[in-house]
């Protein structure tokens, strides 16, 4: 309160020292509570514990501070994951290659490349169609396992 201002109902010194006074009536009226006691009771008997616990969060918080800081550990992790997606974006890129490639065939043979009975049997000799098929048929018999396994 400035010397300026004029004082509040509540701000008067008497009140003032009263407020002062009640603040530890309340407190010690909380403290006389059963529930408070008990509270009070199993909080420091689990203190030991209560301080384990902050140590071993400290530690844990210290070492995660520093491991996510850490560039040299980030570079060698980065490094770790490249050499595990490198191979799949490898093959995955020259998969969408092979596709894009088949597609612009496709396109540049527009209706003119009719494929006959004969032209399909020859077909049915490459190694490559074969692998396909084999996969096509395997991956039907798998859809098909699993439709009959839900219709049960």
């Amino acid at each position: 309160m400035t010397e300026t201002s004029n004082p509040q109902p509540s701000e008067t010194p008497d009140n003032v020292a009263g407020n002062q006074a009640s603040r530890p009536d309340v407190l010690l009226e909380q403290l006389l509570k059963p529930e408070v006691q008990e509270s009070l009771t199993t909080l420091v008997d689990n203190l030991p514990k209560l301080t384990e616990m902050l140590t071993f969060f400290t530690k844990a918080y210290d070492f995660g501070k520093s491991v996510a800081t850490d560039p040299v550990l980030a570079e060698d992790t980065m490094a770790s994951l490249a050499g595990f997606t490198k191979p799949v974006t490898d093959k995955a890129k020259a998969i969408a290659s092979a596709a894009i490639e088949a597609g612009d065939r496709i396109h540049a043979q527009g209706d003119q490349a009719q494929i006959g009975v004969f032209g399909l049997m020859k077909m049915l000799k490459d190694p490559q169609v074969q692998k396909g098929l084999r996969y096509a048929q395997a991956f039907l018999d798998v859809l098909n396992e699993r439709d009959q396994q839900n219709k049960r």
